[in-house]
């Protein structure tokens, strides 16, 4: 087993960053040029240095350094003693699928290397054009990490700019963070007397895939042992993620995301009867935020979070949308048995709150809602994102003196059903939340009708109540 500790950058790490020495045009002269973040979360940035807020093929000129030319945007969460960077990283749409997740890499790696202290990758998510392309980029994947691989999910979910892949990763580093990597795909990272979990890429074997029930009973299965092997239950377990390949397509006549929303249920009946779910104030189960979305291939694929902590001042709750039905209460119409998640979950740890927000759509109550108009219905889904993380909302559910807004959101997913309504999409979310780093896929919904689903993470400083003194 792998175990890094962090106490700071090892003197001298900056000076050997690819940041001293940045080719900015004919010129050649020599500056400190620096991917700058998107976003700064629950700190200030205090180093001088030439900012460069996003880089994209089209703002390529002379001054940008030809090596990274990745779209990249990323946010830096300081969380007191402890760097988190949340990175959104899309290569060119030129070159093999290698020379691309290798550019993108290599942009990672020196967002990682500017930072102030030694940074290490935790958990990563690729999106993948297809399938055919996941053995060779894991090994290149492989090859860089060695023994410190990241926690790794691959979704066949094709970039919508026509890219190869895109990269999801986050990163942490800072004083007294040991990162530990036990077993293949997961990463485990304990500081401030908190162990967080995260466990990568739990695939269903091809002989499943006729099945979406006995996909989705082997992949919970899976998980519940990984979880088990160190130490942990469902109970430890705020946020999940789906992919399931042909999510809306019909098997035997039912809709294959129904067929899983039966195994979920099924799978978290047998794990409260044992006592590994987490239990409410009122006695009632809590279940994970969560993401079920469609793949063009690969059958079903898991990944979630986990967070241990035996710290009393730590407070883990769901949120409920009160525009919308509770998920788990939505009657037949929509599934035999009803998909089991909230709609996001908060944490109030010290003096912020972090809310992981569950895949969400554009629905009211129960029902979706501007059939066929994807720029409405991306409207309505930040509506609905918007209602959720609220002042109110969150006071609503016992978090007080907590006033998050769009610009909270750390980063975001935007699933696009259909290719041509990815530009409508963007441009919305690109006026609503900001220049928040984000990656386009394109993927199914969970209902044949809905056009796009939006998921992210926000971290917001607990602040008094205004009148408060």
């Amino acid at each position: 087993m792998k175990r890094i500790q962090t106490n700071g950058r090892p003197a001298g790490a900056i000076q050997n960053s690819a940041f001293n020495n940045q080719w900015t045009g004919a010129n050649a002269s020599i500056t400190c040029d620096r991917l700058m973040p998107s976003r700064q979360v629950l700190g200030d940035c205090t180093m001088g240095c030439v900012s460069r807020p996003e880089t994209s093929r089209e703002s390529v000129e002379a001054t940008t350094p030809p090596c990274l030319l990745s779209r990249q945007q990323h946010t830096v969460i300081d969380l007191q003693d402890v760097r988190r960077i949340a990175l959104m990283v899309t290569p060119q749409c030129v070159g093999t699928p290698i020379d691309q997740a290798w550019e993108a890499v290599s942009t990672i790696r020196a967002i990682m290397l500017q930072q102030p202290v030694a940074m290490t990758v935790s958990m990563q998510t690729i999106f993948v054009k297809s399938a055919d392309l996941i053995p060779a980029i894991r090994r290149l994947l492989e090859s860089y990490f060695m023994d410190t691989m990241p926690a790794t999910t691959f979704i066949v979910q094709p970039p919508a700019g026509g890219q190869a892949l895109a990269i999801e990763a986050w990163a942490l580093g800072g004083k007294n963070v040991e990162v530990d990597f036990p077993t293949t795909d997961i990463v485990t990272v304990q500081y401030n007397d908190m162990r967080w979990i995260h466990v990568g890429g739990i695939v269903a074997p091809e002989h499943f895939h006729e099945s979406a029930y006995a996909e989705a009973e082997f992949v919970f299965a899976d998980l519940a042992g990984r979880l088990d092997r160190i130490g942990a239950t469902m109970a430890d377990v705020p946020r999940v993620w789906l992919y399931q390949d042909q999510i809306v397509e019909l098997e035997s006549g039912t809709e294959r995301y129904r067929e899983l929303n039966r195994a979920r249920t099924d799978f978290f009946d047998q794990q409260n009867a044992a006592g590994f779910m987490k239990i409410g104030e009122a006695g009632q189960v809590i279940y994970p935020a969560s993401t079920g979305i469609g793949m063009t291939g690969g059958g079903l694929t898991v990944s979630a979070l986990g967070l241990q902590t035996d710290r009393d001042d730590i407070v883990i709750r769901p949120l409920e949308n009160p525009s919308q039905t509770s998920a788990f209460d939505y009657d037949q119409r929509f599934s035999l048995k009803s998909p089991k998640f909230a709609r996001a979950m908060a944490m109030s740890i010290d003096d912020y709150v972090t809310t992981w927000v569950s895949g969400t759509a554009s629905i009211l109550e129960a029902e979706s809602v501007h059939l066929g108009d994807a720029e409405k219905q991306t409207e309505q889904t930040i509506d609905n994102i918007q209602r959720l993380i609220s002042p109110d909302n969150l006071k609503r559910h016992g978090f007080e003196g907590v006033h998050p807004q769009l610009a909270d959101i750390a980063k975001l997913r935007v699933y696009v059903k259909n290719p041509e309504d990815q530009p409508v999409c963007e441009a919305v979310c690109r006026r609503r939340f900001g220049n928040v780093p984000a990656i386009y896929a394109i993927a199914d919904v969970c209902r044949p009708e809905l056009l796009v689903e939006i998921e992210g993470v926000a971290f917001t400083k607990r602040q008094p109540d205004p009148g408060q003194h």
